[in-house]
C-alpha cells in the first residue's frame, strides 16, 4: 500500500477542506493509498512539513490550498533528490498554477487523478535560495496578493484582490530597475513591474504569457515600462485579449537566468507570497518535480 501525506490549509477556499477531508481520505484509502494529514498552523509550517515528509519517505505528497500553500510545499520539497510526485488540490482564491495545468477542482476528480498515477515533469524557478512554481515578480502592483489579509480572501474571494488593486492603482508609481539576462544584455530604466512566468496562467490572466511552457527549461519575462494610470489600465485591457505584446511599453523575452537589481527597496512576490527583496538572481530548475496531471 502506498503512503501519502496530505498537507492542507484549513482556511483556504472558505474553509471547505474541513468538510471534504473525510471523503477524500476514504476514497484514497479504498484505492490502496493510506493517507495521513497535516493542517497548517501558520507561515512556514507547510514548508517544514513537506521537508519532513520527503525525509520520512512518503510515496506521495498532496498540497491542498491556494497558491501560497503550494509555494510553501514546493519550497519544502525542492532541496531534495528523488522526490515523490506532488498532488495539487486547488482550494484558493485564484489557483493560477492548478488552472494552467487543468487540475480538477472537484474532489472526486482530483482523487481519481492521484489514483490513476498520471504524472508529468515540470520546471520550478529559484531566486535567492527560495523557489517558485508559477510566478515571480516585483513592483508595487505585485505586492497586492500578499497584502490582502487571508481572512478577507476567505470571506469574499477574488473581490478582495480587486479592492486592493484599486487602492494600489491610485498610488501607482514606477521603480528604477536594472535587468541583466542572456540575449538582451543590460537594460536600465523605470518599470511599473516585472513578472517571471513559468506557466501561461498569471494572476487570473490566461493570456499574459501565452507561450510560457512548464517544462521548456525557460522563464518567460514580462516587464512593464513607466506609464501613467490611464496607460496602465489600457495595458491591462490589452492583456485580457493577449494583445499587450504589441505595445512598446512591454518588454518580453525568455531566458534561463536573469539578474534584477534596484537602487530602491523592491519586495519580491513568489506565487502570491512575500519572497524577500531585490537584488535577485532568477534561475530555472528544469523538470525538477513531477505533479499529478492529465496534461
Amino acid at each position: 500500500m502506498k503512503k501519502a501525506r496530505l498537507i492542507y490549509n484549513p482556511t483556504s477556499g472558505r474553509e471547505e477542506m474541513r468538510r471534504l477531508l473525510p471523503s477524500i481520505l476514504d476514497r484514497l484509502d479504498q484505492a490502496g493509498i493510506e493517507t495521513s494529514c497535516h493542517a497548517t498552523t501558520g507561515d512556514g509550517d507547510a514548508t517544514r512539513e513537506a521537508a519532513e515528509s520527503v525525509q520520512r519517505g512518503y510515496d506521495i505528497l498532496i498540497a491542498a490550498g491556494g497558491d501560497g500553500t503550494l509555494n510553501e510545499v514546493v519550497n519544502g520539497m525542492a532541496g531534495y533528490d528523488d522526490l515523490p510526485p506532488l498532488g495539487i488540490f486547488p482550494l484558493g482564491t485564484t489557483n493560477d498554477f492548478a488552472r494552467a495545468m487543468k487540475i480538477p477542482k472537484r474532489w472526486e476528480d482530483f482523487c481519481d487523478l492521484v489514483i490513476e498515477n498520471k504524472t508529468r515533469p515540470i520546471d520550478i524557478g529559484k531566486v535567492n535560495g527560495r523557489h517558485f512554481i508559477n510566478i515571480a515578480g516585483g513592483g508595487s502592483l505585485t505586492e497586492l496578493t500578499y497584502e490582502v489579509p487571508s481572512r478577507l480572501k476567505t470571506m469574499i474571494g477574488q473581490l478582495a484582490y480587486y479592492m486592493k488593486g484599486i487602492e494600489k492603482m491610485i498610488n501607482l508609481s514606477p521603480t528604477e530597475l536594472v535587468i541583466r539576462a542572456e540575449g538582451i544584455g543590460e537594460v536600465e530604466g523605470e518599470f511599473m513591474m516585472f513578472l517571471i512566468a513559468n506557466s501561461n496562467s498569471v494572476g487570473g490572466f490566461e493570456r499574459l504569457a501565452p507561450d510560457a511552457r512548464i517544462d521548456d527549461g525557460l522563464l518567460d519575462v514580462i516587464a512593464v515600462k513607466k506609464c501613467n494610470l490611464a496607460e496602465f489600465i489600457r495595458l491591462v485591457s490589452m492583456a485580457l485579449r493577449g494583445d499587450h505584446f504589441n505595445d512598446p511599453r512591454i518588454m518580453y523575452f525568455k531566458t534561463e537566468r536573469m539578474e534584477v537589481t534596484s537602487p530602491g527597496h523592491v519586495l519580491l512576490n513568489l506565487d502570491g507570497e512575500l519572497g524577500g527583496e531585490l537584488p535577485g538572481v532568477f534561475e530555472i530548475l528544469p523538470r525538477h518535480l513531477h505533479i499529478f496531471s492529465h496534461e
